[in-house]
């Protein structure tokens, strides 16, 4: 039985290494393909059942042993439908049982791949180059969730995306702590702020001025005086004294002017005060009264103001050297001095700086919380961009919603850091009709820059522009969304100014995400997440059976298919074959040896038959 033993073990070895070059030569020619898995030989031996002393090395028998845990190298690919995963699992598709009037006919059995070559069809179906189609879970538009955990097969054509209107407003910025307005003047302190004096109609919410003296006389939220701080008293700035009678031509020149602004109703009347120097004749320009300096006083000044104010009040200057102007009861006015650096000098040496103003008892023009047409150019004058949105209505209309912030208040003039936040209800508005809408809340900053207190977000109730109503839309900061810190530029840098409403769109293309999503891009600019890829992983990967186009198919051997644990997917790239060129070369050599070692057994074993018959002749 040796001999012959011999003979018929050799050719179970000739049979074996057959087997794994067959499979060396699967490996070899599928080195390409898009996600193929190699299949190794194992070897195995047949031993007869013999006792201890006779026990024989046996035969041999080869199978197969699969790869499909072990994953080829991932590229990356230009066509967006394309897709790998990166770890466990597969891709779960189906494969149509037929076709009637060229669409696909499921048979609903689930096969699974890693081959992720997916373009999609005429039909809106993903498929991929060995003709299986992609099956996934569709996304619930309102919470954006997957809608179930059955994969199905997925098909998107010709989708419309319904408009969406504004609700919602994410908005992120950093305000400059000193803006650059149009009408600042780094030499006139309180020049950055929104002054409610220089408009037809007050725009802030509340009658609160800029407020660089202290307050006093409050009612409610408004103030109907000016007290500045007092002044020390030098031979360079005697304008002020403790008995308050100290003459002007200290600190005031000959042509020397200040401008008051008295408000009523809405409308306003600029005066100006000319200081004039004797003998000169005091002229007679309308709107214009004229201050002899000779003797004048700073009483005969306030005088003068309070004259042109019609405060019933008088104004005074305290044994301290502090001034206090009144407004009266039905007027606000406002003082600033004139351009000319005397004049400037003049003014701060009583006290004043920047715009001093003085709202009248019991609200003044307070309140009207907008800017009017008449008004447009001084609010754009005082105020900076912060930034536009495109909003939707309910029909998918877009709407043009403009930004911009104003400083009221600043830590600087002895307030605090405080902003007002606008939109433009209608950018053509003229004479009283409304043109910016005041958000109704200040926004107040501390001294490392942040929002004191927190405002989270606001609701801009009504919002409407130019005639088209958006409803009640949610305006979120975020807890450190808006900050004040110094910039060098002067503007509001916007972080993030963003809107959930869109017009109605069409499906346009698709595209898988790297979360693994497919994501459809509309032909109103919106990407919406339409499905989300299932990956399926099994408890026996390796023991799965192989179709066709690199498919696989459940065996009981392998289990049942487990969704959400899988590795993640990369989107536009592709997986390749597992096939090793060099390792494949190297096992053919070894193959190749132990299939020329068993033929030469045959030889040998022959060799030795034909001696044995020899002797039998």
């Amino acid at each position: 039985m040796g001999i012959f033993g011999a003979l018929t073990t050799s050719v179970a070895g000739l049979r074996a290494n057959s087997y794994a070059l067959e499979n060396i030569s699967g490996n070899i020619a599928n080195s390409q393909t898009t996600a193929f898995k190699r299949i190794d030989t194992s070897f195995m031996d047949l031993i007869p059942d013999t006792g201890n002393n006779a026990q024989l090395a046996g035969s041999v028998t080869a199978g197969s042993r699969s790869t499909n845990t072990i994953a080829g190298s991932v590229t990356s690919s230009s066509v967006s439908t394309y897709m790998a995963i990166n770890g466990d699992g597969f891709f779960a598709v189906q494969k149509p049982g037929s076709f009637a009037d060229n669409s696909p006919i499921f048979t609903g059995v689930n096969n699974y791949t890693r081959r992720g070559d997916f373009s999609l069809d005429k039909n809106g179906y993903l498929v991929n180059g060995a003709g299986y189609y992609l099956e996934g879970v569709k996304i619930d538009p309102t919470t954006g969730n997957p809608a179930g955990s059955t994969p199905q097969v997925l098909k998107f054509q010709n989708d419309f995306l319904p408009s969406q209107q504004t609700t919602k407003i994410d908005y992120r910025a950093n305000l400059s702590s000193y803006p650059l307005t149009t009408k600042h003047n780094t030499a006139v302190p309180g020049s950055e702020l929104l002054r409610p004096a220089d408009f037809a109609q007050n725009p802030r919410t509340l009658g609160t001025a800029a407020t660089p003296y202290s307050n006093t006389g409050v009612t409610g939220n408004t103030r109907n005086n000016f007290a500045t701080t007092p002044v020390p008293i030098s031979a360079s700035t005697a304008l002020v004294s403790a008995s308050g009678t100290d003459s002007l031509p200290t600190g005031f020149a000959d042509g020397d002017t200040l401008t008051l602004k008295v408000t009523n109703g809405g409308t306003t009347v600029t005066n100006t005060i000319q200081f004039y120097a004797s003998p000169s004749v005091a002229g007679s320009t309308a709107g214009t009264t004229y201050i002899n300096l000779a003797g004048a006083t700073v009483g005969s000044l306030l005088t003068k103001i309070d004259t042109l104010s019609g405060s019933t009040t008088p104004s005074t200057v305290s044994a301290t050297g502090a001034i206090t102007l009144n407004s009266g009861a039905a007027n606000d006015i406002s003082l600033v001095a004139g351009t000319s650096s005397t004049s400037v000098a003049a003014f701060q040496a009583l006290g004043f700086t920047g715009t001093v103003t003085a709202l009248r008892a019991g609200g003044g023009t307070a309140g009207t919380g907008v800017v009017i047409g008449s008004d447009n150019q001084t609010f754009l004058d005082e105020s900076i961009s912060g930034g536009a949105a495109t909003a939707y209505d309910g029909n998918g209309a877009p709407v043009n919603l403009q930004f911009r912030w104003a400083k009221v208040e600043s830590a600087t003039q002895g307030g605090t850091d405080t902003w007002n936040l606008f939109y433009q209800t209608n950018p053509a508005a003229t004479g009283t009709t409304v043109g910016w809408q005041n958000v109704g809340t200040d926004f107040k900053f501390g001294p490392n820059g942040q929002m004191q207190p927190v405002i989270g977000q606001i609701t801009l109730s009504g919002l409407t522009v130019s005639g088209t109503s958006l409803g009640n839309v949610t305006m979120a900061f975020g807890t450190g969304g808006l900050t004040q810190f110094a910039d060098t530029n002067g503007n509001a840098q916007v972080n993030q100014l963003q809107q959930d409403g869109y017009a109605a769109g069409q499906l346009q293309s698709v595209s898988v995400s790297n979360n693994g999503r497919v994501v459809g891009a509309y032909s109103n600019g919106r990407n919406i997440d339409l499905a989300e890829v299932s990956v399926a992983t099994f408890n026996g990967a390796n023991f799965l059976k192989r179709l066709d186009g690199g498919a696989f198919e459940t065996t009981n051997e392998s289990g049942s298919a487990l969704y959400g644990k899988g590795g993640s997917i990369s989107g536009s790239s592709l997986e390749s074959s597992n096939t090793d060129i060099a390792d494949e070369f190297t096992k053919l050599i070894v193959t190749q040896q132990a299939y020329s070692a068993n033929t030469k057994v045959i030889t040998t074993a022959n060799t030795m038959v034909q001696d044995l018959l020899n002797v039998m002749r």
